[in-house]
């Protein structure tokens, strides 16, 4: 039986890989531009599954509707589900499934691109050197070789992490809930106090709970060393955006560089040049030449995007066989 699936936030890779993935069209994929939202339900009425993306918003009322309307599966292509009410799902007997993993090594280093555009300015060196400006004022860096990398969570990214930073010759310094042998061989794991007072870099690889929801905030910047480099690559509300602001007028956050952000959801994705931002926390974090942004790029490599489109068309099929997808999200199983 083919079964009929929105697929929400779609831009041109999505078809790409999706419909690669789906090459025998054993599925009738819709691709929908709009981000699923309080206005743009309406558009999934009717179909038994949807495929949702990071920003699009499944929640109660979502749900609620469209299950009134036959959904039954909702396939995200994101290892995160934090935009996902779980509990709503299961009382509407709507499934719930994820893609754990596609390529930890294409976050993982994109994190480390992120540590070295910003520790030597690469951002700042490419602009100037285009406008014939070949001074090296305000480009100078630091040897990355002996430095303590701090590394937030240690999963498949945190790990594969882990151990490049080991190849520049950088001690590390790990937390976790759930330790690994890989980071043991290679590193140290210690509380997070210890991590934040003896780290040169912090690199975040946890993700979003109600426990991790502002780790990097006031506090905790206070237990940093002055001139600490931040690095996310995980999930944007992990750090207050206004006290790491505030760190970085005062010196004490030296760098900074991010994948997300808290408030990406109306920015990333999108083009925006012909209009002006209208977040007034990220336009002032622009201007700081010590932070390099990227839009929730970190992902986005031809490995990863074929593993996520194949293990959601996976999902979405094995939903179809059998009544369960292969990587299911439940409450009981978060819990």
């Amino acid at each position: 039986m083919v079964l009929r699936v929105a697929v929400f936030s779609t831009k041109g890779y999505d078809r790409q890989f999706l419909t690669a993935a789906n090459s025998d069209a054993r599925h009738d994929l819709v691709f929908l531009e709009p981000r699923l939202g309080p206005d743009t339900v309406p558009l999934g009425e009717g179909y038994p599954a949807l495929c949702a993306f990071v920003h699009d918003i499944v929640d109660r009322p979502a749900l609620e509707r469209l299950a009134g309307e036959g959904l039954r599966l909702v396939a995200l292509r994101s290892a995160g589900f934090n935009n996902v009410d779980l509990a709503a799902a299961a009382g509407l007997g709507v499934t719930i499934a994820r893609v754990p993993a596609y390529s930890p090594h294409a976050v993982a280093e994109h994190a480390v691109a992120l540590i070295l555009a910003v520790n030597r300015r690469l951002h700042r060196a490419y602009v100037r050197v285009r406008e014939g400006n070949f001074a090296l004022d305000g480009l100078l860096g630091f040897d990355l070789h002996g430095r303590t990398v701090g590394v937030v969570g240690t999963g498949r990214i945190g790990t594969v992490f882990a151990g490049i930073m080991a190849g520049f010759g950088c001690r590390i310094l790990a937390t976790d809930p759930y330790p690994n042998d890989d980071v043991r061989q290679i590193g140290e794991y210690v509380d997070h106090d210890r991590l934040f007072a003896e780290s040169d870099i912090i690199a975040l690889h946890a993700p979003l709970t109600p426990e991790t929801y502002h780790l990097i905030d006031a506090a905790a910047l206070a237990k940093m060393r002055r001139g600490v480099m931040i690095i996310n690559t995980s999930r944007g509300a992990l750090i207050d955006t206004a006290a790491v602001i505030e760190a970085l007028k005062e010196g004490h956050v030296g760098n900074l560089g991010i994948d997300v952000y808290e408030e990406e959801a109306d920015l990333f994705f999108e083009d925006l040049s012909g209009e002006m931002i209208q977040d007034d926390v990220f336009a002032r974090l622009l201007t700081f030449p010590n932070v390099f942004v990227t839009a929730h790029q970190a992902f986005f490599t031809e490995e990863a995007l074929t593993r996520i489109a194949e293990t959601t068309i996976a999902n979405i099929s094995s939903f179809e066989q059998t009544g369960r997808p292969v990587h299911e999200v439940s409450p009981d199983l978060v819990a």
